[in-house]
């Protein structure tokens, strides 16, 4: 893999490799998606709702996802491979753009394969591409965001600001978090010499784009009394678990996959010491202020995930340099294997490849413990593999007992979910059994209210007793939710079936109901 870095043929060659990374990895999500034993993961069965209430925000995040939700189902249908068809694409869409990075920083083919390479076999972006989320589109847009600020610092572009703003106002319509990137980006700009661009209107310009595009969203944050705020407040004091700033950077790294620690280490030295980074120097501070801020806000280890491709993408590039300058041709592709090699280690964690059996042997044969970033007690799966099973089991029972009602009191029956997963399932997997749609006190359903529904009766889900009790004045269990592979905390969760209401209305106590969280 010699740098031809002047040679057109090369380019072209590298463009090629890219592009046949990319269809392996999209290859590789495609085919996951569609023979494996596990389900829908507990968010996207709760994204589907959103899509089916489209509006221009949600209690706990922007209208991006729901939008991708309700076009996916529009267009491709609703089975698991439909649902996680654009997460792919994303992904793949993303590998790309950094090997276009590690180019435009300069990279050869070698760099720019190793770039890719980095990619490809990081834990965190194979699972956040394996189904529908913000994450993946997150990822994707700060590195499309990137990639223009290389270009603009580069070729001292500023009329790409305008382009660089549609980007993060869209990157602002999928995740909020991507103000980290934009507050990041100001304090790069004033500890580098790219302060100058504080002097160029189209700065300016590209900032007023980016709030323009982002306005309907903030605007129904505002209307709604900032209820993403109150989330994050409720999150951090009752469902987010504390963790020291070792802990954070060391999830951050395990997730990266630690076979490519060397290679973004080498971009931030690039970026922040190197001669030839200089120009770029804002890409290195940018990458720490999103450190520092991301420990200031308590942020979990996946919320830094998107800050890395700059960094793999120049790491590459000094590598590359490195392997030139001494001629060490037998370093290129034994570097190639060492990451091939790390990925092939990691990907069960990223990708559910393994049965749920030989998972929890390799988890255990290697040692690979969680990092708890929430409060809930785990059981023999990780968090990510437990919320993608026992949805069906659950509406199937709950189902059993809807059933197993008189005809007539089903006409006056509500179904009340503890959580947006479990209310997910039900609007999901419910229609085959011709069951209602579900009501939920918990984020955007509360919103969504308790519907036409009178609620005389109510078959609740993973409530407990005595709160049910508080409402109605008989209450009986009629199933529980039983799957070894889900959260302990569904695992077991009770169904009851609860008459006589102590209300006159369920609109009487449904701002009880609120759950922000």
């Amino acid at each position: 893999m010699d740098d031809m870095n002047s040679s057109p043929r090369t380019l072209s060659t590298a463009t090629l490799i890219l592009i046949g990374l990319a269809a392996f990895k999209l290859f590789l999500h495609f085919y996951v998606n569609t023979f494996t034993a596990y389900g829908f993961f507990r968010d996207e069965l709760y994204f589907l709702a959103c899509g089916e209430h489209l509006a221009w925000g949600y209690v706990d995040q922007p209208p991006l996802v729901a939008v991708v939700a309700w076009a996916t189902r529009a267009l491709l249908g609703d089975s698991l491979f439909a649902i996680r068809f654009f997460p792919a694409v994303a992904g793949a869409l993303r590998l790309i753009v950094v090997g276009l990075m590690a180019r435009e920083l300069g990279g050869g083919r070698f760099a720019q394969v190793i770039a890719a390479l980095t990619v490809l076999v990081s834990a965190v972006y194979l699972a956040h591409d394996s189904f529908l989320s913000m994450n993946t589109f997150e990822q994707l847009l700060w590195t499309l965001a990137a990639y223009l600020l290389v270009v603009i610092l580069k070729r001292d572009e500023p009329r790409l600001w305008i382009p660089f703003g549609a980007v993060v106002g869209l990157g602002l319509l999928n995740k909020y978090s991507m103000f980290f990137f934009g507050a990041a980006l100001v304090v790069a700009l004033v500890l580098t010499p790219a302060r100058k661009y504080f002097r160029s209107r189209w700065l300016y310009a590209g900032g007023a784009f980016a709030l323009l595009i982002a306005l309907p969203n903030l605007a129904w944050q505002y209307q709604h009394g900032w209820p993403q705020l109150e989330l994050l407040r409720n999150a951090d004091a009752m469902k987010n678990a504390p963790f020291a700033v070792a802990t954070f950077l060391f999830g951050s790294v395990l997730q990266m996959n630690p076979h490519n620690i060397p290679i973004w280490l080498a971009g931030v030295c690039f970026f922040l010491f190197m001669r030839d980074g200089k120009p770029y120097r804002a890409l290195g501070w940018q990458f720490l202020a999103v450190v520092g801020l991301l420990i200031l806000g308590r942020g979990k280890p996946y919320y830094l995930a998107p800050a890395y491709p700059p960094l793999l993408a120049a790491g590459a590039l000094v590598c590359e340099r490195f392997f030139n300058a001494r001629r060490w041709n037998w370093a290129k592709p034994a570097l190639v294997v060492f990451l091939l090699i790390g990925g092939v280690m990691i990907a069960p964690f990223g990708l559910p490849i393994l049965p749920v059996e030989t998972f929890i042997r390799y988890k255990n044969a290697l040692g690979v413990k969680e990092i708890e970033t929430e409060r809930h007690r785990k059981g023999p799966l990780p968090q990510f593999y437990a919320d993608m099973h026992g949805w069906p089991e659950m509406v199937a029972e709950v189902a059993k007992v809807y059933n197993s009602l008189p005809l007539l009191e089903r006409g006056r029956t509500a179904i009340y979910c503890n959580n947006y997963g479990e209310a997910g399932a039900i609007d999901f997997f419910g229609p085959v059994y011709s069951l209602p749609k579900a009501i939920s006190g918990h984020n955007n359903y509360w919103l969504w209210g308790p519907g036409k529904s009178k609620a005389e009766i109510v078959i609740t889900v993973g409530e407990p007793r005595e709160d049910v009790e508080k409402s109605f004045e008989q209450v009986e269990e009629a199933g529980k939710i039983n799957h070894p592979y889900a959260m302990p905390y569904e695992n077991g969760s009770p169904i009851y079936i609860a008459r006589k209401p102590k209300f006159s209305s369920i609109k009487e106590i449904w701002p009880r109901t609120k759950k922000f969280i």
